[in-house]
């Protein structure tokens, strides 16, 4: 599923109140934390991942990894932080990916 323009605006205005709930540091990216962004994304079906000033990872790598891993969207890439989207398979979390699809 590719993203249109508006639908990306609506999901940056859902993003700007959120805060980052994963933080990737020094340790870069392992298939642990790919496994738990996985299943926020699930739930929560829009986050926020910041990378750590230690990290020698760069933002727009680690954001197509996760795109390429997990089959979610890239929503913004601002700075050291990504916002990533993928709508929920379980209805009773399907909050946000109704109002995507309405746009």
């Amino acid at each position: 599923m590719t993203l249109r323009g508006k639908q990306k605006r609506y999901l940056r205005s859902e993003a700007h109140h959120l805060q980052p709930i994963f933080q990737i540091g020094k340790n870069g990216v392992n298939p642990a934390m790919i496994t738990q962004i996985s299943e926020a994304l699930e739930k929560r079906e829009l986050i926020k991942v910041s990378l750590l000033q230690n990290t020698d990872e760069v933002a727009d790598e680690v954001a197509h990894l996760l795109e390429k891993e997990i089959h979610c969207e890239i929503v913004q890439i601002i700075g050291r932080v990504l916002v990533l989207y993928k709508p929920s398979t379980k209805e009773k979390f399907q909050k946000i990916s109704r109002e995507v699809k309405a746009i």
